[in-house]
């Protein structure tokens, strides 16, 4: 797995208990520093932050700090986590579900289907084409065969044709 390069001065802040919004958490980590951003990520479904949430700190020492005094510090009666944040990572389809309706990559979902409808009917066409290659080829070899056949009989029936025949293989 490659290792991310963490923001400095962002920091993840897990553990949070539900009573737990953007203010109190901006309240809790203020003592270590100027904010600039606070974050609390909502599940689409309740409407409610989904236990977590991050700080950005205008300063990295101030994270640094807000880090080392509040990991595994206690906020409404809950454990908190406190890292450094990883950058933001696009999750799901082409184009991403986290920041995009559902319906963000559809265009391109059709554009792949027809990429791979238009892909089928091209082998197809192209398995067509090799089999009534082979057919030809099998056919042309049977008429030749059958060419042969009918020049032995030919000769067989023919007295002066295998007169001609014999003074051949004699030549030879």
């Amino acid at each position: 797995m490659a290792q991310q390069a963490v923001q400095k001065n962002t920091v993840y802040v897990g553990g949070l208990a539900e009573e737990v919004n953007e203010s109190i958490l901006h309240a809790a980590f203020i003592p270590f520093g100027d904010i600039k951003d606070v974050k609390t990520p909502l599940d689409q479904a309740t409407q409610k932050h989904r236990s977590f949430g991050f700080v950005t700190f205008l300063e990295k020492d101030d994270a640094a700090a807000a880090m080392d005094n509040m990991d595994g510090a206690e906020l409404y009666g809950r454990v908190l986590t406190v890292n450094y944040a990883l950058p933001e990572k696009i999750k799901g389809g082409e184009q991403g579900w986290a920041a995009h309706p559902i319906w963000a990559d559809a265009d391109t979902w059709f554009e792949r289907q027809q990429q791979e409808e238009e892909m089928q009917r091209i082998q197809a066409e192209n398995r067509a084409t090799m089999q009534a290659a082979e057919d030809l080829h099998r056919k042309k070899l049977a008429q030749e065969r059958e060419g042969e056949k009918e020049d032995e009989i030919a000769i067989k029936d023919d007295p002066m044709a295998r007169a001609e025949a014999e003074v051949l293989e004699q030549n030879n």
